[in-house]
């Protein structure tokens, strides 16, 4: 577990820092000025290294995790965040999506934390896929049945509808895969086959559903052309993007710019890839000129630190 915890929390928070300035720019507009190294200013104006809500609710849950599996104490902390007491990179919230906010607002009413989450069609943005990767650690040895109910709990706070939980499910299986060592191709492979069995012998959702997570789950993503991969906030573009991403790269840095340059969702598409980059690579493989420049270095560091001593015990 050494590193690999501050590999995947620095792969996202990276990521997500690199495409934060030129968030909802087009793909057109960065292949005229691709992204290369941390920028200042931009979109929000923030300084270089900033990372936006990706990495503050990875953090949080994070943070959360360090004492234990918690889903009341996880919603707390996204609502302090949110109130800008802890995990801002500085001081104050300035991006958050549409479906957070109005979870968090349930949260600050006291509802249940994993009846918080949107339910309809149109609950479909990115923002619990953006965060799940620390759960990872704790799922890691439970069986499937359990690591599905703890994804579905987790993602719900935010995010409940199926899509969103089956992109979840299907991002961490394959980063489990990845955690044990196996080639990346490979792991794809076993996550398709892991995933369509559990799905197939568990219905919790309906044949439909399935089927939008056919280029993922049935043909091979990674062999689509670039014009085929979207990167909106929608949860299922941003799953099939970073999966691109990181499968037509051979290096962290190579995967988190090849997903900020695909434009629209920059920062989030470059922390979901950046999380996988990150625990496949290696927390030596991201730029050490990268990881100086993030905002709060330190106190992420020690939280990872925390958090791989919570593990052990």
């Amino acid at each position: 577990m050494e590193n690999v915890v501050k590999a995947g929390i620095f792969g996202v928070c990276v990521g997500d820092a690199l495409g934060v300035p030129v968030e909802f720019r087009s793909r057109e507009q960065l292949k005229r000025s691709p992204v290369t190294k941390m920028r200042a200013l931009g979109t929000h104006h923030q300084p270089a290294g900033t990372w936006s809500d990706d990495g503050s609710l990875t953090l949080c849950l994070a943070d959360s995790l360090c004492n234990g599996y918690n889903l009341e104490e996880m919603a707390l902390k996204f609502l302090q965040w949110y109130n800008s007491e802890i995990w801002t990179p500085h001081g104050r919230v300035f991006d958050i999506g549409i479906a957070t906010r109005q979870a968090i607002y349930k949260i600050s009413k006291g509802y249940t934390p994993q009846l918080c989450g949107g339910t309809s069609e149109f609950d479909n943005g990115n923002g619990s896929l953006m965060r799940i990767l620390p759960l990872l650690f704790y799922v890691k040895s439970l069986s499937i049945e359990q690591r599905f109910d703890r994804v579905k709990e987790v993602s719900s706070i935010t995010h409940a509808h199926i899509r969103s939980v089956i992109s979840c499910f299907i991002y961490l299986e394959f980063l489990l895969e990845i955690l044990n060592g196996t080639e990346k191709f490979e792991a794809y492979q076993k996550m398709k086959s892991t995933v369509k069995y559990f799905l197939d012998n568990n219905p919790i959702c309906s044949q439909g559903e399935m089927y939008k997570f056919e280029r993922v789950l049935n043909n091979n993503i990674f062999e689509y052309e670039e014009d085929k991969i979207s990167s909106s906030g929608y949860v299922l573009h941003s799953l099939e993007a970073s999966l691109w991403c990181f499968l037509n790269s051979e290096i962290y840095s190579e995967a988190v710019l090849k997903a900020v340059n695909l434009g629209e969702d920059t920062d989030t598409t470059g922390a979901i890839t950046g999380g996988i980059a990150g625990i496949y690579y290696g927390f030596e493989n991201i730029p050490e000129e990268w990881v100086s420049e993030l905002v709060r270095k330190e106190d992420i560091e020690n939280l990872c630190i925390k958090l791989e001593n919570k593990l052990k015990n």
